[in-house]
């Protein structure tokens, strides 16, 4: 394919975005891969043929250059986020509450607002906005998170609505369980908290949750999958799992 359609995937540097970004690149898209951790995005754009630039989608003016770099785009998925603590609110920590919501909230507006021209222009946009069962559940200790996602749920659903008539399809993915660096980020580097979210359980991997992404990213222009609720099979709510002794 000579000039092949352009994705842009955020927090593209390790998980759940770089995995999307092998699957795109799979699926016949030019991936422009962003993250903080542009080396690390480099790589993986050497190795599918992609390109990385460096964006940090809780500055605006990193949200601007990137956009000013990336010209042409026909598929957005907004997959930067992620959560920090696990207290309930009357210990709420107010920084780790900001930076949730400026990653997932806000850094999702920055990124939609900036490329969503681009979008349009292509005649054939699509919005992917990776969010997550905590947009869809309340669970104990977890305000911060689960109000972080509902709001960017709430902001993606809102577009839906707006932009009809417009060559433009939104698609909301909400995964439940997934074993990435997620557990790590939110525990701050302990491990052996990280490791007991994922004990005596089956977690969906990165690449079940891209495959989802590509699968939606490649269905014919008048076909839309509004939300996709993905979780492993002995996961029944955010609270409710299965464990294996």
């Amino acid at each position: 394919m000579s000039n092949p359609p352009v994705a842009v995937v955020t927090g593209a540097s390790s998980g759940i975005g770089a995995a999307t970004a092998r699957a795109l690149a799979a699926a016949g898209f030019h991936v422009v891969l962003g993250a903080r951790r542009v080396d690390r995005c480099a790589e993986i754009a050497a190795e599918i043929g992609g390109t990385a630039v460096r964006l940090d989608v809780t500055d605006a003016e990193s949200v601007a250059a990137f956009a000013a770099a990336v010209p042409r785009c026909r598929l957005l998925v907004n997959n930067a986020g992620g959560a920090k603590g696990l207290e309930p609110v009357v210990d709420a920590d107010e920084d780790d509450w900001r930076w949730m919501f400026e990653t997932n909230v806000i850094g999702t507006l920055r990124m939609t607002k900036a490329l969503l021209p681009a979008l349009i222009a292509s005649g054939d946009g699509h919005i992917v906005t990776v969010t997550s069962i905590a947009a869809m559940e309340a669970y104990d200790n977890g305000a911060g998170y689960t109000g972080a996602k509902h709001a960017q749920a709430m902001l993606h659903r809102t577009l839906r609505g707006e932009l009809l008539g417009q060559p433009v399809r939104l698609t909301e993915i909400a995964p439940g369980m997934v074993e990435t660096d997620f557990s790590l980020v939110r525990f701050d580097g302990d491990q052996e908290k990280a490791d007991n979210v994922y004990r005596g359980i089956t977690p969906l991997t990165a690449e079940d949750v891209a495959d989802v992404v590509a699968f939606a990213a490649t269905r014919p222009s008048h076909v839309n999958l509004d939300q996709i609720v993905l979780k492993p099979r002995a996961q029944a709510t955010a609270m409710r799992a299965f464990r294996e002794s």
